[in-house]
């Protein structure tokens, strides 16, 4: 194909892109001209390549840190340059990628009310250290993209009847039908601003200082498009859309989800494709898993979705010392499409989401779960119903404090645990993220809610990171345990070729205290049948369950103990895992 014809087809698609999302043209706006704008806005009015399909972008060595710019702190050191070190010296090369958290100047919510998209925070450093990060990991930064800053100089344009920002935000009527719009936080969904034009109330999905965009105005989607380009030249590879089930409101509906969401998404990818080969969006969509899923579209919106339901559904696993709810959820989850991966997690910066269980957990087991994350020291958030009501929404615990008993109690047995959680992740289908406070064992952090005033920060803890270090160097520290085993399970997970996000994976069926799945590599050269004991009593494992193949050589990858017998029974011990394999560091 010509460049001429990639430059026509590629038009072709973004016209169609946009004609979709601007059906009924809702502000009169004059689209003409526009799909010219955002090819040129993108730098691909031109000079376009052919995006090939399907591609994955990504393989078994890949495993993303997640962190905020100053989750690490040394003194007379800008954070982002002590991050980098820390990940150089400590990663040792097992760590592919990083996900730093919005790292722009803001307002409120720990960076997620963005003030300026174009700079970086000046106490974090500047666009030199992020490309630094860049060059020696795969990047991926947050699109703040449903709402930004009431302190932003967009929204106090708006106030002030000047451009840009006087038409940028989304306003609605208190006489307009919101009974159905679905949101999640309890604060009142309008702000009553004044303007030049007299009073407006501006939408806020998350809270009064985080005033939601509106883009039925084509021009707020070129600033975005605008600031895509300016993320890709600085080094960004991957995407993460903030919020972006909210993008698009009309009121009567529930304001989620809605089609022309999905088109700004589909358009999105088909304009940062092709301006980098490898560039991937990835929705962060905390909704239930069904919505969640659709975001994949037909392997043409995101690259990833966030397995926004394993979180909850594997802390209730290993509190319950049962796998049902588990077992019966990775059953009913589709293969991702070549093109398309799970980003699994099972700790962030925000809390355990309760709405990804909806559905899948009873209310009896989400009682528990919530009750149980409470005597652990946990807190819950709180989202508004369209009765009045509130409903629970997540639950802000450090993973690690999450996971130090079970129903019944602490015990012993939390680090263990703990290790066992990220065991299960990492076999997984799909692409692992490991927060930052999970790599090194962070525990609730209470003064941090009581300076803050916020439940989330519980988990956003900054570590002095010469402090950090000597809690790493200390063999019997629960730091140090913590980092030392989860990089030995990272160091073998990269090897092995059935862990690529999408080799084939099937269910184990082996009882309510073993949990099991089957990976098969690609070439289907080897396979990884991954068990882990998720109570707190020994479990006898009966291979002929498994049903290894007797011509083949066994081993578990975790131990390296090697299995002479394809017949006989192994005892698991509380929260131990096996990765057993015919084909050990088959890449």
């Amino acid at each position: 194909m010509s460049q001429q014809q990639v430059q026509a087809h590629l038009k072709d698609r973004v016209q169609h892109h946009v004609e979709t999302i601007y059906h009924d043209n809702p502000l009169n706006a004059d689209l003409s001209g526009l799909a010219d704008d955002l090819l040129a806005l993108m730098r691909l009015d031109g000079t376009a390549g052919l995006a090939q399909y399907p591609v994955n972008h990504w393989s078994q060595r890949d495993c993303v840190v997640i962190t905020y710019g100053d989750s690490l702190l040394r003194a007379g050191e800008k954070p982002l340059r002590t991050l980098k070190t820390f990940l150089d010296e400590h990663g040792e090369g097992l760590l592919s990628g990083t996900h730093i958290l919005p790292f722009y100047p803001w307002s409120s919510d720990d960076g997620f009310a963005v003030l300026d998209y174009s700079s970086v925070n000046e106490s974090l450093g500047d666009w030199s250290d992020i490309k630094a990060i860049a060059n020696d990991y795969d990047l991926m930064a947050d699109l703040v993209i449903n709402h930004c800053s009431g302190r932003s100089l967009w929204f106090e344009n708006f106030q002030r009847g000047r451009s840009p920002g006087k038409d940028y935000f989304f306003t609605a009527s208190p006489e307009d039908d919101l009974s159905d719009v679905v949101r999640p936080r309890t604060s009142p969904l309008l702000r009553e601003v004044q303007t030049p034009e007299g009073t407006q109330y501006v939408w806020c999905t998350f809270s009064h200082d985080q005033v939601d965009l509106d883009f039925r105005n084509p021009e707020v989607l070129k600033q975005f498009v605008s600031i895509v380009r300016q993320y890709l030249d600085n080094g960004v590879r991957a995407f993460r859309l903030d919020a972006v089930a909210f993008l698009w409101k009309i009121p009567g509906t529930t304001s989620l989800n809605l089609e022309e969401t999905h088109e700004v998404v589909r358009l999105l990818r088909t304009l940062v494709e092709h301006a980098r080969a490898d560039a991937v969006l990835i929705t962060e969509t905390n909704i239930p898993n069904r919505e969640n899923l659709s975001y994949f579209g037909n392997a043409n919106e995101a690259h990833c979705v966030y397995n926004f339901s394993l979180p909850p559904l594997l802390v209730n696993t290993l509190i319950t010392g049962d796998c049902a709810y588990l077992k019966q959820w990775m059953m009913s989850m589709p293969p991702a499409q070549n093109g398309t991966a799970y980003f699994n997690f099972i700790a962030s910066h925000d809390g355990i989401g309760l709405r990804p269980a909806e559905g899948l957990l009873s209310d009896e087991e989400l009682h528990t779960l919530i009750a149980t994350m409470q005597h652990f020291g946990g807190h819950v958030s709180y989202r508004a119903l369209d009765d009045g009501r509130s409903k629970p929404y997540e639950i802000n615990i450090a993973l690690f404090d999450a996971l130090q008993g079970t129903t019944s109690g602490p015990d012993s047995w939390g680090t263990e645990r703990f290790v066992c959680a990220h065991a299960i992740m990492l076999g997984l289908e799909g692409i692992p993220g490991i927060y930052i406070h999970s790599l090194v064992g962070t525990r609730n952090d209470y003064d941090r809610v009581e300076n803050t005033g916020h439940y989330r920060a519980i988990n956003r803890h900054q570590w002095d990171c010469d402090a950090l270090a000597v809690e790493l160097g200390r063999e019997h520290s629960s730091h140090s345990i913590v980092f030392r085993r989860l990089k030995e399970l990272l160091a073998i997970r990269r090897k092995q070729a059935a862990f690529h996000p999408n080799a084939t994976q099937f269910t184990l069926h082996l009882g309510a205290a073993l949990f099991g799945y089957w990976r098969q590599s690609m070439d289907r050269r080897q396979s990884v049948f991954c068990v882990s004991n998720i109570s707190t009593e020994p479990q006898l494992l009966a291979l002929s369950a498994v049903n290894l193949i007797d011509t083949e050589d066994w081993m578990d990858l975790i131990s390296g103990e090697q299995l002479q017998d394809t017949e006989q029974q192994l005892e698991l011990q509380p929260y131990q895992t096996m990765w057993i394999t015919n084909a050990p560091d088959c890449p």
